[in-house]
């Protein structure tokens, strides 16, 4: 039992529910009916997502070591050996690319093996060069609902994966740069480039207050591009944006006091969550209405 909760923890299974989530989201955007593909795309993304965050963690198991956050997590803490901690993770990466064949969409294949590349290759490398790996390595929080919109046989381009994608990225950013606001000094201990180095605390409130917002207006980029269907979902977007930019204001104002920076990514989460909970019941209901 404890063997299996290491893995788990290896997995960084949460967020790698959260690109699985997001996928699927893809999918049902391009989709005119679920299909037994729905399935083998969520499996494949999620297989994938839990491949790349075990080996990230093979890659990073020194450096984590000397960060508080870090230094509990299976590799430093001794669980589990590195050479098994490399094999599972090849084998979920293999698995999922694997499933991703099975979607027969070359595109999604593709995609997910630039996610594994873009990830373990490119960002692990970067963050050690420069603080601001996390801006042109945030397109591998867009590639899962690409990957979904194109195993459901979506076109390319066309703007309503375009305005999911952007929404993404712009909260790929926010949520590496609120990491860095909350563990800064954690990063600068294990060697990395870190952006509380180069801005001010004040500084670094203000970018993330701008990054918040910008999210909380891409998603309303789901109004006008053809992402919902129905007057109810519309009605329940607006107050979720509008709770995000709020949140936003009370981190800029109250420095990491009325609103901490851990509190904030968390919300940040819950909001990518409900976005595309509301637009996958959103088309489930389009289905049932055209297609049952």
């Amino acid at each position: 039992m404890i063997k299996i909760r290491t893995y788990i923890e290896l997995c960084k299974v949460t967020l790698s529910f959260f690109s699985a989530l997001s996928a699927a989201t893809g999918f049902m955007l391009a989709g005119t009916r679920l299909t037994v593909d729905l399935a083998i795309t969520v499996a494949g993304v999620f297989l994938l997502a839990c491949g790349c965050c075990a080996f990230n963690q093979y890659q990073e198991r020194d450096t984590d070591a000397l960060m508080e956050r870090t230094k509990g997590r299976p590799l430093p803490g001794g669980r589990i050996l590195p050479f098994q901690a490399m094999f599972f993770s090849i084998v979920l990466i293999t698995s999922g690319l694997l499933a991703l064949i099975f979607t027969e969409s070359l595109s999604a294949f593709l995609l997910g093996c630039c996610a594994v590349i873009l990830y373990n290759g490119v960002y692990t490398y970067l963050k050690r060069k420069t603080a601001f790996a996390s801006v042109p390595c945030a397109i591998i929080g867009a590639l899962p609902p690409a990957i979904g919109w194109f195993a459901a046989g979506g076109m390319f381009p066309d703007r309503k994966i375009l305005a999911v994608c952007l929404l993404f990225y712009i909260w790929q950013i926010t949520h590496f740069w609120l990491l860095f606001l909350s563990h800064g000094e954690d990063y600068e201990k294990a060697g990395f480039p870190s952006l509380t180095r180069v801005f001010k605390t004040k500084q670094l409130e203000r970018i993330v207050f701008m990054w918040m917002t910008s999210t909380s207006v891409a998603s309303m980029l789901a109004l006008f591009y053809g992402l919902i269907t129905s007057d109810t979902t519309s009605f329940l977007l607006i107050p979720i944006a509008l709770w995000l930019a709020i949140i936003g204001i009370q981190l800029l104002k109250g420095h990491g006091k009325t609103v901490t920076y851990q509190s904030a990514f968390a919300r940040m989460n819950i909001y990518i969550l409900l976005v595309m909970l509301l637009l996958s019941v959103d088309r489930i209901k389009f289905f049932k209405a055209y297609f049952v």
